[in-house]
């Protein structure tokens, strides 16, 4: 009883009570159906068919659909393809620092320039060791040589 072109009343789901063709046999549960209805697979189960059948193609498109369904002045769901509409780039929003994140980020400056201060100073302390420790040799070479 299922065949291409049977027409159908669809009996279960959100087109329930639309008529419908059956446009391809999927396999033994499914058929591909269109007209006052999505067009979409379906289970035969969900199907009502009637004895009306129309002249179509397997895997007709839905304007031959349409025009079937017309001449036997019957709806047909329109089916409207969405137009492409280009979306505005979303701009981020600069958010406002608050007094807490302003206090948290001179403290980060602040410790950065007192980690560089004392990089300094280890620097020259270091330097000034090692001049010491230099001159105190050339003392001792002095006073020997005085000696």
């Amino acid at each position: 009883m299922m065949e291409i072109g049977r027409i159908c009343i669809k009996i279960a789901g959100r087109d329930a009570g639309g008529e419908c063709v059956i446009v391809d046999i999927l396999d033994d549960k499914y058929v591909l159906i269109d007209g006052n209805v999505r067009r979409r697979r379906c289970n035969i189960i969900h199907l009502e068919p009637t004895s009306r059948k129309i002249d179509i193609k397997k895997g007709a498109p839905h304007e031959a659909v349409a025009a079937e369904f017309k001449k036997l002045n019957l709806a047909v769901w329109d089916t409207k393809k969405k137009e492409k509409e280009e979306r505005p780039m979303k701009s981020r929003k600069k958010r406002e620092a608050t007094d807490q994140e302003e206090v948290k980020k001179e403290e980060k400056k602040e410790k950065k320039v007192r980690k560089k201060e004392e990089k300094k100073e280890k620097k020259a302390t270091s330097e000034d060791k090692k001049g010491k420790a230099k001159t105190d040799k050339k003392k001792e070479k002095n006073e020997k040589i005085k000696k």
